[in-house]
């Protein structure tokens, strides 16, 4: 790979001493994204209450940040490339912040829906800006390995964070109270940003082409709404026209980058085999992982009657076990192959996914307890690894654009695994047998069902209760399983495209 800076510019990139301050200020904006996504899920049940969403509208609370944010990330990260990434990854923390408000204070289950989706317009701006950055920052590899796995610790401990704090709040205050945490983030994030970030941007960058970024917007969410509807209801005139309508955007963006001097995304990158199996590792990691995350909160407070806190506490070894192999995947991968620390990683996941299968009501934590922190240990390194391996594979000027095709694996991975895993859930949970007399509302969620039940004879209450909380492990078992194969099939997959692939060891000479 060949630089396009000058020798001298190199020298003082790589010298910089304020580039470990400034990579502070990029985690903030990872730690605002993780808390956001991780908090939504422990709020569920008080939103589901309070909303009275019905089952799909639950749904799509949950994935439509992810199908916004997968149709705008390739072009927001474009046009960080062009207008700079100090400058877009500041205002949409500044957007970020203040849609957290609008999240708070939702009355209606579409109102929420409508909140959830300007937010993934402001966060399509953030992920990509701050690994672009960390690429610009950083030029020796092995610190560049280090500051990503920092990178993906902080995310990490947000998923930790989050639940704890939000935990904290779902206890004293409404459940808007959650969303409000973002904002000082924000406002620290952007203050201190200010000062200590660097602005980079591509040289000769071309035209930001609109017609590109409607075509991807329109291809990622027809796509993922097809396949989300396909799901749920089965197949219908109106899914076959929205994947048929995202099918065809997605081939017209692919042909217009082909064509245009300067796309928005130079698909060629996709022709390196370490790029394009790192982006399918991580989407099928997401995939298979989404729908246990997004419905686990739910189990944690709705079956076995842990407060908020305790919730957040009991995911606490997933964060740990991910923040810890996060610090070490780059020596890790070094030391023995890229290819066996990502593989061994999915492996691992796939096989705590496998022992989640057995769960019940009444499950001790000491087996769900493990299964996290395999679970997070597995992705500490999958992922750190492939986030290294995809910045690395291209000229620091398209960091940007690879950074957004990395993020849109991961939000597409996290779209369709809540909306296929999730359907698997939701499927299987409607369909438990209820005393006479269960209202309807019962079978849309199992926080109606709780509803519902402070609403019904406690005998009657009971028994309902109990069906649904059965009905709702066995849909969260299957769909475990279901996720298990999809990562031992990705550990398969990720051992032969990832072959011959390695870290580099030493910053590039310019001459």
């Amino acid at each position: 790979m060949t630089s396009t800076l000058q020798p001298a510019k190199t020298t003082e990139a790589v010298e910089r001493p304020g580039r470990w301050l400034a990579l502070g200020v990029l985690v903030l904006a990872v730690l605002l994204v993780a808390v956001d996504a991780t908090v939504l899920g422990l709020a569920t049940p008080y939103i589901s209450e309070d909303l009275k969403p019905s089952g799909t509208q639950l749904l799509w609370i949950g994935d439509v940040y992810s199908f916004v944010i997968a149709g705008l990330l390739v072009s927001m990260g474009s046009l960080g490339d062009r207008i700079g990434r100090k400058r877009i990854l500041l205002v949409g923390a500044t957007a970020f912040g203040a849609i957290s408000v609008f999240n708070a204070y939702a009355t209606t289950p579409e109102m929420m829906i409508v909140a959830r989706a300007l937010l993934g317009v402001a966060g399509a701006t953030l992920m990509p800006a701050t690994l672009a950055l960390i690429r610009n920052l950083f030029h020796d590899p092995r610190e560049r390995s280090l500051a990503v796995g920092i990178w993906g610790a902080t995310a990490s401990a947000g998923t930790a964070v989050g639940p704890i704090v939000g935990g904290f709040l779902l206890e004293h205050f409404w459940w808007g109270s959650v969303f409000l945490i973002n904002l000082p983030v924000m406002a620290v994030l952007v203050l201190v940003g200010i000062k200590l970030l660097p602005e980079s941007r591509t040289a000769n960058p071309g035209p930001w082409d609109l017609v590109s970024v409607v075509l991807s917007l329109v291809g990622m969410i027809g796509v993922v709404y097809a396949i989300k509807e396909a799901a749920t209801h089965g197949f219908a005139w109106t899914t076959l026209a929205a994947g048929l309508l995202g099918a065809a955007a997605l081939y017209g963006f692919v042909r217009r980058q082909l064509r245009l001097p300067t796309p928005l995304l130079d698909m060629r990158l996709f022709r390196n085999r370490g790029f394009s199996g790192a982006v399918l590792a991580d989407l099928l990691t997401i995939l298979g992982l989404s729908g246990l995350v997004f419905f686990l909160s739910q189990y944690l407070q709705l079956v076995q009657g842990r407060r908020p806190f305790e919730a957040g506490l009991a995911e606490l070894p997933a964060a740990i076990g991910a923040v810890v192999a996060g610090l070490v995947a780059g020596r890790a991968a070094r030391r023995f192959s890229v290819r066996a620390v990502v593989s061994g990683g999915l492996a691992a996941i796939g096989l705590a996914l496998a022992a989640l299968t057995v769960l019940g009501q009444s499950t001790g934590y000491p087996l769900l307890g493990t299964a996290l922190l395999v679970v997070g240990v597995g992705a500490g390194f999958s992922f750190t690894v492939t986030a290294d391996v995809i910045l690395s594979s291209v000229p620091k000027d398209q960091a940007g654009s690879a950074s957004a095709v990395s993020e849109t694996a991961y939000e597409l991975g996290a779209a369709l695994g809540i909306a296929a895993l999730g359907s698997i859930v939701t499927g299987v949970y409607r369909d438990f047998t209820g005393p006479a007399g269960t209202p309807a509302a019962a079978h849309e969620s199992l926080g109606g069902a709780v509803e519902a039940a402070a609403h019904m004879p406690a005998h009657s209450a009971g028994i309902m209760l109990d069906a649904a909380r059965t009905s709702f492990v066995d849909g969260l078992t299957l769909a475990a399983g279901v996720g298990a194969t999809v990562l031992l099939a990705a550990a398969v997959a990720a051992w032969f495209l990832l072959r011959g692939q390695k870290l580099e060891d030493a910053a590039p000479e310019h001459t």
